[in-house]
């Protein structure tokens, strides 16, 4: 019997691309020199799509496989699928969430050691020589002692907040709304948060309604000494208030693993001394990214045989 057609937008890794061969018959979308033409090809056929958190999904696309039945999307954010256009053309959306929770939170946390002992400048200190010819590189923060305001705390958001405690931080948290039997502290607003923390902890995720959330005047209630972490989309923070609020000292320093329009990073970002830059690197370990495959593929034969799903979205 023929294997059913799948639609592979992005390329993955090798066992998850082995793993989905035995199943299904990949047409490889991301290859295909006339994608309109393939996609075309595939219309009659094509019931399974698999897809990355980056790439995701189209409206367009979902139309054009009419007899479409699932996205099954590499990433816990899933906001590069037209949500509303799966859920219009009855199409099943899964993303990989949970099994990332670890490997993101202990990335936040690396950040903000990194950024507040500037470890990534002491390391060009010593590596150009200076500890021998300038003398010692000099006095950093810690993260001991201090306020951390998480805003989003979901499955990562909950795992940040407890690697938080290990290092003594008290964390409060702002959300849509209040969690019940959570024991920390809530902000109903985000710029009063800001306000009361030292550090600001972006790990939401990238809609139109959180766009733009981490506005001017939020960075401006963090204040002079207060340092922001965002390891949510890059959407979330106004970049051109970020920049300049860096860079007059209004803000005190950024931890950033997510942009406005990646891979592109503004210059003057790159040119400053006070932020910390990861190339979007949250999950990005061989452990992780494996468990994160096996979940879009364990999604997609769930469906192709008639199972639950294991993580739907829609």
């Amino acid at each position: 019997m023929a294997k059913p057609d799948l639609l592979q937008i992005c390329p993955f890794a090798a066992p998850v691309e082995a793993a989905l061969a035995e199943d299904f018959t990949c047409h490889r979308y991301f290859e295909a020199d006339d994608k309109e033409a393939l996609l075309a090809k595939l219309a009659p056929t094509t019931r399974f799509v698999a897809t990355g958190g980056h790439h995701g999904a189209s409206r367009e696309m979902i139309a054009a496989l009419p007899n479409l039945e699932i996205v099954s999307s590499f990433g816990v954010g899933y906001d590069a699928v037209d949500v509303a256009a799966a859920k219009e053309h009855g199409v099943s959306v899964t993303n990989t969430p949970d099994v990332l929770n670890d490997c993101v939170a202990e990335t936040t946390l690396a950040l903000m050691l990194a950024l507040c002992h500037r470890v990534p400048q002491a390391d060009a200190y010593v590596r150009a020589g200076r500890w021998e010819t300038d003398g010692t590189f000099g006095l950093t923060d810690e993260l001991t002692g201090t306020r951390v305001g998480i805003l989003g705390l979901g499955r990562i958001g909950k795992t940040i907040a407890k690697l938080c405690q290990a290092f003594n931080m008290e964390v409060v948290y702002h959300g849509r709304h209040r969690q019940e039997h959570q024991p920390y502290p809530y902000y109903a607003d985000l710029a009063e948060m800001a306000k009361a923390v030292d550090w600001l902890v972006v790990i939401a995720p990238g809609t139109e309604e959180t766009r733009g959330i981490v506005s001017r005047k939020v960075m401006e209630a963090l204040g002079p000494k207060g340092k922001l972490v965002n390891m949510g989309r890059g959407t979330l923070v106004d970049e051109t208030a970020l920049i300049e609020l860096l860079e007059s000292g209004a803000l005190g320093g950024a931890a950033l693993d997510v942009f406005e329009k990646e891979p592109h990073v503004p210059e003057r970002l790159r040119a400053l001394q006070n932020v910390v830059l990861l190339p979007h690197q949250g999950s990005a370990t061989h452990k992780t990214r494996a468990a994160m495959g096996q979940m879009v593929v364990r999604n997609l034969k769930a469906h192709l045989r008639g199972e639950p799903l294991i993580s739907p979205v829609v």
